[in-house]
């Protein structure tokens, strides 16, 4: 781990819950890339711009930040101290998908509530035995989630002629381990290559090739916390080896495979 930086990643025995991260950051910045789960967000110190959909923000003192699944997203220090955070990432039927458009229009939440009880969730997940505890509260702050996100309104129809963006995300969600070439891609999906690329990078604001490996960094982060070695991760996510993992790691969580997972977690 590099000079500025601390971090902690598990995955807690509470249903709903993928992985909690926390972690300081003062120079590293995430590329663009994208969960399969839902992102819920405090910043302890410092502050977090990102771009989320093609659009600039940055983490408002004392508030809570949702970033939902699918949607491209970067982030990096927003001054010069840089940044803490605490991360807890929330299986996907935790949040409808009709909330997806909504929190894309508002992801920074100002609800001193809401920030309590994040807190309060990430007290009851470090802690062994308090499986319930954490429980209860997740399904308090989902419920204000949905409160707050609910009235907004939701976008508008998208163009026409995108569904050929959505028909490669497909293929690519359905081949992150083996993996397809633009040209497979492009008979797959009967569309010239480069319109693919372009199509694709218009959709979702990330290229294919980004997409697919955000796709496998997330299952490896999975991986690791399974106690799996990175080596062993490298080869059952679609990476060419151990060291082609740890660069594509390294660049977008910050610390490299073997010193992700928090080892004295059950």
């Amino acid at each position: 781990m590099t000079a500025g930086q601390e971090i902690s990643a598990w995955r807690p025995r509470v249903a709903g819950v993928v992985e909690v991260f926390h972690a300081r950051f003062t120079e590293h910045s995430y590329p663009m890339h994208v969960h399969d789960s839902w992102t819920l967000l405090i910043v302890d110190d410092g502050a977090v711009r990102y771009d989320l959909d093609r659009h600039e923000h940055g983490t408002p003192g004392g508030a809570v930040t949702i970033l939902p699944p699918d949607v491209p997203h970067n982030g990096s220090p927003a001054t010069a101290d840089g940044f803490r955070k605490r991360v807890v990432y929330l299986e996907r039927t935790q949040l409808d998908d009709s909330l997806i458009a909504p929190a894309v229009d508002g992801p920074d939440v100002l609800d001193a509530v809401l920030r309590l009880r994040v807190g309060q969730l990430h007290t009851a997940l470090g802690r062994r035995g308090e499986e319930l505890e954490a429980e209860s509260r997740l399904a308090l702050i989902a419920e204000r989630l949905r409160d707050h996100l609910r009235p907004r309104q939701v976008a508008g129809p998208r163009a026409p002629g995108r569904s050929i963006a959505r028909r490669l995300r497909e293929v690519l969600d359905a081949r992150v381990v083996d993996g397809v070439t633009l040209a497979e891609a492009a008979l797959l999906v009967h569309a010239h290559p480069t319109h693919l690329v372009r199509a694709f990078t218009a959709e979702f604001g990330i290229a294919p090739h980004q997409y697919l490996t955000s796709r496998r960094i997330e299952r490896a982060r999975r991986l690791l916390l399974d106690g799996r070695t990175p080596g062993d991760v490298a080869r059952a996510t679609g990476f060419y080896d151990q060291s082609h993992l740890t660069r594509h790691f390294k660049r977008m969580v910050g610390v490299a495979p073997g010193r992700y997972a928090r080892r004295d977690a059950t």
